[in-house]
C-alpha cells in the first residue's frame, strides 16, 4: 500500500497526524511540526487537539505507567479507538538537547520499519518543545513486570500462559536479529518493556535504545539498557551485539519462571557448567504463588531453564542466537 508522505506546519493546534511510508528517512531535526507514520488510516484523522482532549491535557488520573524519559497515557480517542500515548518529559525534550530527541527519533525510525505481532504496533509521533510523545496500540494488560508485581494478577498468569508469553519474545527478538535488515538489537528487553494484551500475548515495546547493525561497522555505542539486565560484556566493552538481547532473554525468561527478578540464581546459572536437573532446584526457582507444575510442564519449565543458562553465558560467544532459542522453545 502507498502511503503519501507531506509536510504540514501547524494552525491553530489543529494539524492533522500526516502519513510517512514505511522505511522512509528524514532530517526530523526542525521542532515544531507534527509527523506521522501509521499502519492504518484510522491515525490519518487524529488531531493533536485530540489527544490533548482525551487526557485532559496529560492529566495524572490518565496515567498508566511511567519510565525514565516519560509516562505513558491512556487515550480514549472514539468508542473504538483506544491508544497508549508516551509523553516525554519536556525538561528532557528542549530543542537545544539534541541527544534526547535522537532517542525519540530512533524509536519512532525503528517503529516505522518493523512489523511483528509480538512487536507494539505504532501510530505516529509529535515533536514539539512543549509537548513530545509517541503513539501506540493500547495493551489493556499492561506491562509484564506489573502483572508479575500483583499477587492477584501474577496467579492468573499460569505455566501455560507464562510460556507462551517468551515464546513471543523469543519470537519477537528472532525477527528483529534475524529477519530484518540490518539487523535490529533491542537493548533494552526488560519485563517493563513487554506489553500484555487481553489474551496475555507477549508485545516487546520501547525502542529508545534500539541499534541497528550496520554492516562492516564495529557497532561501538554508549551502554543502555535497564540495570539486571544488561550483559556482563557491557562492563568492560561498548560493543553491541544481538548476543545482548540474548543474554536480557535469559534473564527474563527466569524472572517469568520466579514471578520476580531471578537475582543472585542468574550468578549460579551464568556458567556453561551448570543446568537445572533436580526436582529440588527448580523448586527452588518457580513461583511460589502458582501450584507445582505438573509432570509435562515441569519437564518443559526445566527445559526453559537449561535454555536461560545458555542465555546467561558469560561468554557470548557461547550464547545461542534467537532463532535457535525460539525454535527450541
Amino acid at each position: 500500500m502507498l502511503i503519501i508522505c507531506r509536510r504540514r506546519k501547524r494552525r491553530n493546534n489543529e494539524s492533522t497526524l500526516i502519513s510517512c511510508p514505511r522505511g522512509e528517512r528524514r532530517n526530523h531535526e526542525s521542532v515544531g511540526e507534527f509527523w506521522i507514520s501509521t499502519l492504518s488510516v484510522i491515525a490519518e484523522k487524529v488531531t493533536y487537539k485530540e489527544i490533548m482532549r482525551a487526557t485532559e491535557n496529560f492529566d495524572a488520573k490518565y496515567c498508566i505507567g511511567r519510565g525514565g524519559c516519560g509516562s505513558v497515557y491512556r487515550a480514549e480517542l472514539t468508542e473504538w479507538l483506544l491508544v497508549a500515548v508516551k509523553k516525554f518529559d519536556t525538561h528532557s525534550l528542549h530543542p537545544g538537547e539534541m541527544a534526547n530527541q535522537k532517542q525519540l527519533l530512533n524509536e519512532v525510525k525503528t517503529l516505522t520499519e518493523i512489523h511483528h505481532r509480538n512487536i507494539v504496533r505504532y501510530f505516529g509521533f509529535y515533536l514539539h518543545a512543549q509537548h513530545s510523545f509517541l503513539i501506540y496500540e493500547y495493551l489493556e494488560k499492561g506491562s509484564l513486570n506489573k502483572v508479575l508485581g500483583c499477587e492477584v494478577e501474577a496467579k492468573e498468569l499460569g505455566w501455560s500462559k507464562r510460556i507462551s508469553i517468551l515464546k513471543g519474545v523469543a519470537q519477537a527478538l528472532s525477527y528483529l536479529h534475524h529477519d530484518c535488515f540490518p539487523p535490529i538489537v533491542h537493548r533494552d528487553i526488560s519485563s517493563k518493556n513487554v506489553l500484555l494484551d487481553l489474551d496475555y500475548e507477549a508485545h516487546v515495546s520501547d525502542f529508545g535504545a534500539a541499534k541497528v547493525l550496520q554492516p562492516g561497522s564495529t557497532n561501538w555505542t554508549v551502554v543502555l539498557g535497564t540495570y539486571g539486565y544488561l550483559a556482563p560484556e557491557l562492563a568492560y566493552t561498548m560493543k553491541v551485539t544481538e548476543k545482548c538481547d540474548v543474554y536480557s532473554f535469559g534473564v527474563l525468561a527466569l524472572e517469568v519462571i520466579k514471578g520476580k527478578h531471578p537475582g543472585d540464581i542468574i550468578l549460579s546459572l551464568s556458567s556453561s557448567l551448570t543446568r537445572v536437573k533436580k526436582n529440588r532446584l527448580l523448586r527452588d526457582i518457580v513461583d511460589q504463588r502458582l501450584p507445582f507444575p505438573p509432570p509435562a510442564l515441569h519437564a518443559k519449565l526445566t527445559a526453559i531453564c537449561n535454555l536461560a543458562s545458555t542465555c546467561l553465558d558469560v561468554n557470548p560467544q557461547l550464547r545461542p542466537t534467537m532463532d535457535m532459542v525460539s525454535k527450541e522453545l
